[in-house]
């Protein structure tokens, strides 16, 4: 029995996966409708139907890219149950591999939200919302770890995260990015209480 053919993308997707590999690549700003829709064998009403604007596209596109970092995030944590320290470092672990990769190009979310300061913008709030849940999630982490000043070390966290996202594009393997676990780790020894050795007997 031959196997049967695989049903072929739709169009919404196929548009959407053309734009988000040509949105990551060179921005969302230098690429234009007619080139998405080329590539993506569709028409702009196809387009418009089912996203309504480029700026809905690119909003689309970015969900997506939220959707690879808390994929990356939520492994972290769910590898190392009730430890917010490992969970944390283990995120940093993660992040140098991923940053390490060919074409990498930064985080989509970030790069949005340089490329777009308009704050109503579609893509910019999608980018604002998820960035604000990375903040809240890094503070529930560090309270959970109970550090000294929690939202303090969350932040300084973030910094480091975003700082790779930079980094890794400008610098490669041999960047910052292979310090930032070792950064994150003296951040939170500085921020958490130690517990006091039990005196000898």
């Amino acid at each position: 029995m031959t196997k049967a053919a695989a049903t072929p993308p739709k169009a919404a997707d196929r548009i959407l996966g053309v734009a988000g590999e040509l949105f990551y690549r060179e921005g969302s700003r230098g690429v234009g409708v007619d080139e998405i829709v080329a590539k993506a064998g569709a028409t702009k009403p196809t387009l418009y139907r089912a996203f309504g604007s480029k700026d809905q596209l690119i909003a689309a596109y970015l969900e997506e890219q939220a959707a690879r970092l808390w994929s990356f995030f939520d492994a972290a944590v769910d590898a190392h149950p009730g430890d917010p320290r490992a969970q944390i470092l283990a995120y940093f672990d993660a992040l140098e591999v991923h940053t390490q990769r060919k074409g990498y190009r930064g985080c989509g979310l970030s790069n949005a939200a340089v490329e777009y300061p308009d704050p109503t913008h579609a893509g910019r709030l999608v980018a604002v919302t998820h960035k604000a849940q990375m903040r809240k999630r890094l503070r529930d982490l560090t309270r959970a770890m109970d550090a000294r000043k929690p939202k303090k070390l969350a932040d300084s966290l973030l910094l480091l995260i975003e700082g790779v996202f930079v980094t890794s594009q400008l610098f490669g393997e041999d960047g910052p990015v292979v310090a930032a676990r070792g950064a994150a780790e003296a951040l939170i020894d500085a921020h958490v209480r130690k517990v006091p050795s039990p005196d000898p007997a």
